[in-house]
């Protein structure tokens, strides 16, 4: 059965500011999730604390709303749990790259297929505006006393270290174009982030709609040779430079859209089949915990044996 956007749609009233970027977010979210028809109870949205994290109350699917910073461990219990559910992050800077960086890097890993939103405004705007990691060195908002002084946290350049497989930027404001950079993220085998820069109209006065788009360019309209895919650790090596100088481009010119792709690095389910043969077949959502009333005291060794048995 196709799905339109609006079947992804709840009820609930939308808690954001007039002109939030979170809006185009979630409308590129719930596109995205009709374009791939998929069922609202096979995915899961997993958020932390935060402006960005009201959106699981706002797309119809099998949601977590969790502790701040921890929806990363959340959801690679989920996917663990039954790798044949799409999982996706969808937090703020403070949020995954501030107290939830830790398990940010581990994310990457550990290479599991869940795909990372980053929403990215550079303030944490829940609590007032203050300095969020991805503000950049001596920037002054309206809502600070005195000037940034943290260096800022490039996001591209923390998951591509970390060992994330798919890395992308997009704008909010340019829905369609981000609604396709998560499709491309959700069906890639392995870990995804999209950086999403946003303006905050009410708190961030500095990096506004108009200041984005007087700096902001698609990678493939200045350079229609671009090719961020990586196949192997020869083409990593030929790439790598190349990728790496767009990922710290930052001022005067903000490079979008997709920034590396690798394929060559295998997703943790692979790895876990590796050594727990019969994982895949019979993940953890899908084990009984007993049989004929009898329970199991080792649930997956005693399930294979017994489906060997019979």
């Amino acid at each position: 059965m196709a799905r339109n956007w609006s079947d992804y749609k709840t009820n609930s009233w939308v808690q954001w500011c007039p002109a939030c970027g979170n809006f185009g977010i979630l409308l590129a979210v719930q596109k995205a999730f009709a374009e791939l028809n998929l069922p609202p109870e096979k995915v899961s949205i997993v958020s932390g604390i935060g402006c960005s994290s009201r959106i699981p109350y706002y797309v119809k699917s099998s949601n977590i709303h969790t502790l701040h910073g921890r929806p990363i461990p959340v959801a690679e219990g989920i996917k663990l749990a039954n790798p044949e559910q799409t999982v996706v992050v969808a937090s703020g800077d403070g949020d995954l790259l501030g107290i939830g960086a830790g398990h940010f890097v581990a994310l990457g890993r550990r290479n599991m297929q869940i795909a990372i939103l980053l929403h990215d405004n550079a303030v944490y705007g829940l609590t007032k505006g203050q300095a969020a990691p991805t503000l950049p060195l001596w920037v002054k908002t309206k809502a600070l006393d005195s000037p940034n002084i943290q260096s800022q946290v490039n996001p591209l350049l923390l998951a591509f270290a970390s060992g994330y497989t798919f890395i992308a930027r997009a704008y909010a404001y340019h829905v369609d174009q981000l609604k396709d950079l998560i499709k491309a993220a959700i069906n890639h085998k392995g870990t995804s982030l999209i950086d999403i820069l946003q303006p905050c109209p009410t708190y961030n006065d500095i990096m506004t709609k108009e200041w984005y788009e007087k700096r902001i360019y698609y990678l493939t309209s200045e350079d229609p040779s671009w090719d961020p895919l990586v196949s192997s650790s020869e083409d990593f090596d030929a790439k790598a430079p190349k990728i790496l100088n767009k990922m710290t481009e930052w001022g005067d010119k903000i490079p979008l859209g997709i920034f590396y792709v690798n394929m060559s690095v295998e997703p943790l389910d692979t790895r876990i089949e590796k050594i727990l043969p019969g994982y895949l077949q019979y993940p953890p959502a899908k084990r009984p915990i007993e049989i004929k009333s009898k329970p199991l005291v080792h649930p997956f060794t005693e399930f294979k044996d017994r489906i060997v048995q019979t």
